[in-house]
């Protein structure tokens, strides 16, 4: 390329000669050279003719895709929109035409300031708690996992449902509070229909159990706009971390009830909250030390919500009756009413009032029992016990000799003895003739040998204690027999000769 000055002499030389080549000449250069300087100098004050917009491959369905773009407000996909435009007429690589898409995207969002991006959060300590709900399909079966995230600490606080009804949630909601230690001013949820009771003018309407509830714990509920979840996306991304750190490794293990799920789910809270947060450089259990004093004091009692609790009476037998079925709970509570809760497969049993739990039981099927012994004053007896009582002053005494009279009574009257009370006066007789030590002696006996008659107590007392005593059969006798000296049987073999 040519410097100024060179170019300069190139024009000089034109203007003295003429012709291109004699001043190419004059230069040591060649005429083309000469021709492109001079008339690059020529054109120097002249504006520059402007470019043909170049024909490109995607023209005919930048209309379409600027119409897709706007209809959608700016979300749709170039792999959505392919299809169409090559039934349109576009026969290019799907590159370019991805290529296309970005920039009607982005020429919608230049013309929408409201989707130039967002302003990021400044959350204030004690101020915000955000909450979602999440499901994933644990071994065949859809398992709900509520997630609670308060804002400025980023203290996270997940645990697992049956359902996505309000009580539940509600019920998830005190239980965060209880954890927190105290009440956040704001609860920001998105519009779950359990807690929504309309939507007007794009406000939603809480329904009256929620603000009932709102009310006893004393913060303001608010409500995402309709999809919208970049508004409360920590708890989004909560859910999707529980999902895949959490509920994924429980699929194909042992922790299938309720109740393991969430003591898993609170060890899985401890553990996140002890490490250090990549957004805040913090941790998160000491965060929420400096924003606890800020929270709001928690209420002395839950609130009741939801529909009326299953209440019980606790009958004589102290136990409740449930499905048809009987629960045991602590004999103190006879006669007083229990509340009943059931949570998966598991039957708890409450004061309807204090909260405390007074009994835990597996579910049983209707007409069975089950039954804790701890909930008597003593354990259970293998079998009934049905023992004799007197009532008339004869009876009394003939039980007053002890247990082998008591065995005696029960005996015979299990043979059939239709005359024991005047068999019990004979046997009180004889005790008064030989002392009451020698006639338990001789009852004892005759329970053992079965004799249930007042002669037989007699006869046994004839003996003065001689009886013989028969005694079980022993081990088998084992005698080693001496041995003797013994000769094979070809000692008595007759030769052929000798019998000749």
């Amino acid at each position: 390329m040519k410097s100024a000055r060179e170019r300069m002499d190139v024009i000089s030389a034109y203007r003295e000669v003429g012709t291109y080549r004699g001043a190419a000449a004059i230069c040591g250069t060649t005429h083309k050279t000469v021709k492109r300087i001079i008339e690059a100098h020529e054109s120097a004050g002249a504006p520059a003719a402007p470019k043909a917009p170049r024909a490109r491959n995607y023209d005919e369905v930048t209309d379409l895709v600027a119409k897709r773009v706007t209809d959608t407000a700016g979300r749709i996909t170039a792999k959505r929109l392919l299809p169409e435009a090559t039934a349109a007429g576009y026969d290019g690589s799907a590159r370019n035409f991805r290529r296309l898409v970005a920039d009607a995207k982005q020429a919608w969002r230049n013309e929408h300031a409201g989707y130039r991006g967002r302003r990021p959060a400044v959350w204030t300590p004690g101020e915000t708690l955000m909450i979602d709900w999440g499901e994933l399909r644990i071994d065949g079966v859809l398992v709900h996992v509520f997630c609670a995230v308060l804002a400025w600490s980023r203290f996270r606080f997940v645990r697992f449902a049956v359902d996505q009804k309000s009580a539940t949630t509600m019920g998830m909601l005190a239980e965060c509070f209880e954890e927190l230690g105290g009440v956040p001013k704001v609860v920001l949820a998105d519009r779950m229909g359990c807690l929504k009771a309309g939507v007007v003018a794009n406000v939603v309407v809480p329904t009256p159990d929620y603000v009932r509830f709102a009310s006893h714990y004393r913060f303001r509920p608010d409500f995402c706009h309709a999809a919208d979840p970049q508004s409360k996306g920590m708890v989004e991304n909560l859910v999707g971390y529980a999902k895949s750190d959490l509920m994924v490794p429980l699929v194909g293990s042992k922790s299938t009830s309720l109740g393991d799920r969430n003591d898993a789910a609170a060890a899985w809270c401890a553990e996140v909250n002890a490490n250090l947060h990549s957004e805040i450089c913090a941790i998160p259990a000491e965060r929420l030390a400096i924003e606890q004093p800020l929270l709001g004091e928690l209420p002395s009692l839950r609130a009741e919500f939801g529909p009326r609790p299953t209440t019980r009476k606790v009958d004589k037998l102290s136990c409740i009756r449930f499905g048809s079925a009987r629960y045991s709970v602590p004999n103190r509570l006879i006669g007083t009413s229990v509340t009943v809760l059931v949570e998966d497969d598991l039957l708890r049993i409450i004061g309807p009032v204090t909260g405390e739990v007074h009994a835990e039981h597996a579910l049983v099927a209707p007409g069975e029992v089950s039954i804790d012994d701890t909930h008597y004053d003593k354990p259970r007896p293998d079998k009934p016990s049905r023992g004799a009582r007197p009532r008339t002053q004869q009876e009394k005494d003939f039980l007053a000799l002890g247990p082998a009279a008591e065995a005696f009574l029960t005996g015979a009257a299990a043979a059939g003895v239709t005359k024991l009370p005047s068999e019990i006066g004979v046997i009180l007789d004889l005790a008064a003739a030989h002392g009451n030590d020698a006639v338990v002696v001789a009852l004892t006996r005759a329970v053992e040998f079965g004799r249930w008659r007042a002669g037989d107590i007699r006869s046994i007392l004839a003996t003065h204690g001689q009886a013989p005593t028969p005694r079980p059969a022993g081990e088998p006798l084992v005698l080693t027999l001496p041995s003797v000296p013994t000769r094979s049987l070809d000692a008595y073999r007759i030769e052929s000769g000798e019998s000749s």
